[in-house]
């Protein structure tokens, strides 16, 4: 490793020895610079790191060395006192070195700093000192270096106010002093300064900072005079009208009309007058005030007074006191002003106050207005489910007090009472009895008021308490007269005003508690059993009365007078009904043969389509409601359509209509003799007979026969060329080809191609070859045959004492296998 540097070095030096560039000077120090406290011991290395050299050494006034040939080489002293001292570390270059002569100079810094500074001002004022003059104070630091390094800083209290830094070089110790000018203020009286002296000697020595004792300054001032507004409650002392500062404290005197006077005696509201205030100390301050003496209101005022409302009244409240009472009226915590017309809502209690800067009084009057009742109050409209409970309250303002009654449908489960005047009905269980209107009424000797309220009772049906015998009347045109009696119901007869009786507005009027239709005009005569009742007032309960008659006829016809419709087209069919009442509970039906005529079926394309409403025929309109069939009772001509769509499988059907006259328990109905309609559809051709494509054998004529089915019966027609058409459902064809056949009615036409295509007739060739087959075969057969039967059944037997037995082989006989029995010869 060593000799890989001392290459380098050798190259480094060659390099700069041929450039022309000298070495830097190969000297480091240990330290580079100290900080001592003066007479401290110092020691310094020397040393270098260069090794082709004459020799190094120290200079110095005292301690130096003289050259030497040694790498590192220490100067000490052991007690420095030289402020001057510069030691200095040389080396000298032999001829090989790469240097220079050259020389390192250590950084020395020498310093004193003393234990103690002062603190002093110029003068013997032992730190007294008027405002706003000048104070100059000095603080003193003795024998002290370095000069330069040291900083003052100036406290008032705990406050740095200033700081002082030195640029003096001097290295010796010499005494330094920092100056501190400002003007005091009242404020700074009895604070204190003192300084401080901070030595910063860098990163390498110490820091040191000292104190100086605090000095306390005295600040004289004044006097000043301080007076409020000039005016004393009653029972104060002019002493606390006006104050005096200063330093030294001053004197005060007080004058009234340039007489000394007592400042200490509590005034009286009489001792208002022109006073002089003086003051003496530091200064002489003297004051002119105009006093008055303060002192509270005194209130005069009636604790209860009555008015009649509308009237004039003399109510007055007086004050006096200094300065003079605000007199405010105030009701219910809110300031207002008494008018000179008292009203209903100006009676309750008032408080009056007098007040001044003194003081206030309060004093409390009751204000009576006897009025008539007020608007009675709270009592509102309401809403009970039945069987719930709900109360209703009443209350009205007067003087005096109000009292009530109530009127109303009265029934058991209704509850007054009456309590700090307040009136309240508590209504239990509610029912339909319980609705209607109820009134209350307020009145004292000086007026009444009444309100009204209704109630409603939810899932409750409010009916007129009367009962009518019988509650339904239906007759029929012409037919004996009844009898319908009014009368108010058990609950209801207690609270009556005025007896049942029947009003008939569309007929003759009756005030008779019974009532008689005249069965051959009454058709809409209205009639009404009507009471008066408390709480609900005047009602009504219309008698449901109907007079009905069967109408005169009922028919159907085909509108726009055809005799035939077209299938899958909308036709219209009318059904008019003569002279029935009443038309608005009239109700048509619709049937198909046997069978009611239903809703169009898209899937059968079949059925009624629309239906229009009931419609007033032959009607000629006084007003607007005579041809209206929701309003009109008496008879009337009506009629109704349905657009309709047939098909073909209806054709020659039946339709009918029926007026059914719906009344309840009483009810009519009337049928229509049948239409007869038929259906016009167009031709279809029955392809099942006439294929797409038929066959054709040569020599073979072909007979093509076109059916069709149509209403009316279609037309057929054949057509084999474009100017070739043969009439009729049969065609001979001899050639192959496309032939059209059309069918067409009134309603539309159709047509179907046959293809006719033509075949050769291989029938004979085929039975020849089938033949000749058959005759090879026969042949091919027979040969085989033969082959096989004289090499396996010809044999020789003999038939010598045949026996039937047991079979030992069989023998062909007429073809037929017969079983003898036989001998095997061989």
């Amino acid at each position: 490793m060593s000799g890989r540097i001392s290459f380098v070095w050798l190259f480094v030096g060659v390099l700069l020895t041929a450039t022309g560039v000298r070495a830097s000077c190969p000297i480091e120090l240990s330290p580079p610079s100290v900080v001592l406290r003066y007479g401290d011991s110092v020691s310094i290395n020397c040393s270098t790191s260069a090794t082709e050299f004459r020799g190094m050494g120290w200079e110095a006034t005292k301690g130096g060395t003289g050259l030497k040939k040694v790498n590192h080489l220490t100067w000490t002293m052991e007690k420095v006192t030289d402020w001057e001292i510069a030691p200095q570390c040389f080396i000298n270059p032999s001829q090989e070195s790469q240097f220079t002569q050259c020389l390192m100079e250590p950084k020395i810094v020498l310093y004193k700093f003393p234990e103690t500074i002062s603190i002093s001002t110029t003068g013997d004022l032992n730190g007294v000192i008027g405002e706003n003059e000048n104070f100059e104070i000095t603080c003193g630091i003795n024998d002290i270096a370095p000069v330069q390094n040291l900083s003052v800083r100036w406290y008032k209290g705990d406050t740095i106010v200033h700081t002082d830094t030195f640029n003096n070089p001097s290295k010796p110790p010499v005494n330094q002093s920092s100056v501190y000018n400002f003007k005091p203020s009242r404020k700074d009286n009895g604070v204190t300064f003192r300084c401080e002296a901070h030595m910063d000697l860098g990163p390498e020595g110490p820091q040191f900072n000292v104190s100086s004792k605090e000095y306390q300054i005295t600040v004289n001032f004044g006097p000043d005079l301080e007076c409020s507004a000039p005016e004393l409650l009653e029972g104060d002392t002019l002493e606390t009208l006006c104050s005096a500062t200063g330093n030294p404290p001053p004197i005060v005197k007080w004058l009234k009309d340039g007489r000394q006077t007592n400042s200490t005696v509590p005034l009286k509201r009489d001792d208002k007058g022109n006073y002089t205030v003086q003051a003496e100390g530091f200064s002489y301050a003297e004051k002119d005030l105009q006093v008055n003496v303060v002192y509270g209101p005194e209130l005069t005022c009636p604790s209860n007074y009555t008015a009649s409302e509308y009237a004039p009244h003399n109510l007055t409240c007086f004050a006096v006191g200094y300065p003079t009472p605000e007199i405010t009226w105030s009701k219910e915590d809110e300031e207002v002003d008494l008018p000179k017309i008292l009203t209903r809502s100006d009676a309750g209690q008032y408080m009056i106050t007098a007040s001044n800067s003194r003081s206030s009084v309060i004093h409390t009057v009751e204000i009576t207005v006897l009025y008539s009742p007020s608007q009675i109050l709270e009592l509102e409209d309401s809403e009970v489910s039945v069987g719930s409970t709900v109360g209703l309250k009443c209350s009205s303002m007067g003087n005096p007090r109000p009292k009530y009654s109530w009127t109303y449908f009265r029934v058991s489960n209704v509850i007054e009472t009456n309590e700090d005047g307040v009136s309240r009905l508590l209504i239990r269980n509610a029912t339909a009895y319980n609705m209607g209107s109820y009134t209350c009424h307020a009145w004292n000797d000086r007026g009444n008021v009444s309100k009204t309220a209704r109630v409603t009772v939810k899932d409750a049906t409010s009916e007129c308490p009367v009962v009518m015998t019988p509650d339904r009347m239906v007759i029929h045109y012409e037919e004996s007269t009844k009898i319908a009696r009014c009368e108010p119901d058990s609950i209801a007869s207690s609270n009556l005003r005025k007896a049942p009786y029947w009003e008939v507005p569309h007929g003759t009027r009756s005030e008779s508690v019974t009532w008689s239709p005249d069965t051959q005009k009454d058709w809409d005569p209205r009639p009404a059993c009507t009471g008066t009742f408390d709480g609900i007032g005047t009602c009504q309960k219309h008698l449901d009365f109907t007079l009905y008659k069967k109408p005169d006829s009922v028919s159907i016809l085909l509108v726009g007078n055809a005799s035939s419709v077209v299938e899958d087209r909308e036709f219209k069919l009318q059904c008019n009904i003569a002279n029935v009442a009443p038309a608005r509970n009239l109700t048509v039906r619709w049937y198909l043969g046997n069978k009611t005529l239903k809703w169009y079926n898209e899937d059968q394309k079949w059925g009624i389509k629309s239906e229009d409403t009931m419609q007033v025929t032959d009607c000629f309109p006084v007003n607007n409601t005579d041809c209206n069939i929701n309003v009109t009772r008496s008879p009337l001509h009506v009629s109704t359509t349905i657009n309709v769509i047939l098909n073909k499988t209806h054709n020659g059907a039946e339709i009918k209509c029926e007026a059914v006259l719906d009344l309840g328990v009483n009810g009519t109905n009337e049928m229509s003799s049948p239409i007869n309609i038929t259906v016009y559809y167009k031709p279809s051709i029955n392809t099942t007979k006439l294929p797409d494509t038929i066959p054709l054998f040569r020599g073979y004529p072909e007979e093509l026969v076109c059916e069709a089915d149509g209403n009316p019966s279609p037309n057929i027609q054949w057509l084999d060329s474009p100017d070739d058409r043969v009439t009729g459902n049969t065609l001979m064809v001899t050639e192959a080809g496309f032939y059209n056949c059309s069918a067409s009615n009134d309603i539309d036409s159709v047509s179907h191609v046959v293809r006719v295509v033509l075949e050769e007739d291989y029938l004979p060739l085929i039975a020849g070859f089938v033949a000749v087959a058959v005759v090879a075969i026969s042949i091919i057969f027979l040969f085989i045959y033969s082959i096989y039967y004289k090499n396996t059944k010809m044999r020789r037997y003999n038939l010598k004492n045949a026996k039937l037995s047991t079979h030992n082989g069989n023998v062909a006989h007429n073809g037929w296998d017969m079983q003898f029995p036989m001998t095997k010869l061989s």
